[in-house]
């Protein structure tokens, strides 16, 4: 009876299946697929024997990493990294939505909102070389101008406390138009007759923002929330290796998973270790999905994503 229904289903929308074939390729090819691959996060990969011949090693490399501590350290920096920048980037997506939504001008609006969304299209290639030029010891324009100013130069790159500040604010700087368009979308949606209302009752320009516009906002924060903790331990591998590279001494405070994966398949080559990390982040970020979906129903069940 399944058969036949979705047969007659086909039939009748298949120009549909046909649209949507292309994506469900996509993701079938791309992620699930490579799941499979999992399996080498308990082996002792051997290029020659391949995946499924490999010797068969349990969890001794999920040991190894709990072991070393170098779990701990990636884990705590990916996750508090990626807090900073879910809330910061969130703070600062929403003033600018409402800011943006206030100004007066459509040419000047139109303006500001294209320049704000111009950085999410620049490379994190060119912003670790602009980052490198600026705070470069030698020739870096930081240290021109301390220069110039009869003042010692910094040092940045061996600075490792200041790199954090450094690393947040390009990550907000760069996704701050993308996030901002979501929102504004959100508020430009808000019946006009409310805030026209409020504005007849006497409420003033920062009344209106507290509590209509934010308020009906948080919905849509609330949801990209949700999807954003899932990768919350995902480290965006560009933003860190392109700005910091292999600086060691910065390895403290910047390593997170991605760049802990990457550097390890660069040079010890233990691909049954990377999967190992690969697996735990990926398990990690399954569970805080779950965890953060239950308690926002807890709050409110329409705000869930399933």
């Amino acid at each position: 009876m399944h058969r036949r229904s979705f047969g007659h289903e086909f039939r009748k929308n298949k120009w549909l299946f046909v649209m949507i074939a292309p994506a469900v390729a996509y993701f079938l090819v791309f992620f699930y697929f490579p799941m499979a691959g999992s399996y080498m996060a308990f082996t002792s990969y051997d290029l020659v024997k391949g995946i499924f011949k490999s010797p068969f090693v349990g969890l001794e490399n999920f040991k190894f990493l709990y072991i070393s501590g170098i779990l701990a350290k990636i884990t705590m920096n990916t996750i508090l990294y990626n807090v900073a920048f879910i809330l910061v980037g969130g703070a600062f997506q929403i003033s600018a939505a409402i800011f943006i939504s206030e100004l007066a001008g459509k040419s000047f609006k139109k303006l500001t909102q294209s320049m704000m969304f111009l950085p999410y299209f620049v490379s994190y290639v060119l912003i670790g070389v602009f980052v490198y030029q600026f705070f470069n010891y030698e020739h870096g324009t930081l240290n021109g101008i301390l220069k110039a100013l009869h003042m010692d130069p910094v040092d940045v790159f061996s600075n490792v406390g200041i790199w954090k500040y450094i690393i947040v604010f390009f990550s907000v700087w760069k996704g701050l138009g993308f996030g901002m368009i979501i929102y504004l979308a959100t508020i430009m949606g808000i019946n006009n007759e409310i805030n026209e209302a409020a504005e007849i009752d006497g409420a003033s320009i920062f009344q209106r923002i507290r509590y209509i516009t934010i308020p009906l906002i948080i919905p849509t924060f609330i949801t990209l929330l949700l999807l954003s903790v899932g990768s919350i331990l995902k480290g965006q591998l560009d933003l860190f290796y392109q700005i910091t590279g292999n600086n060691g001494l910065l390895f403290d405070a910047t390593e997170v998973v991605d760049t802990y994966v990457f550097r390890a398949l660069l040079n010890a080559r233990d691909y049954g270790l990377v999967s190992a990390a690969g697996f735990y982040q990926s398990s990690f970020g399954f569970v805080l999905v779950l965890i953060a979906n239950y308690l926002v129903k807890k709050y409110d069940r329409d705000y869930g994503l399933f």
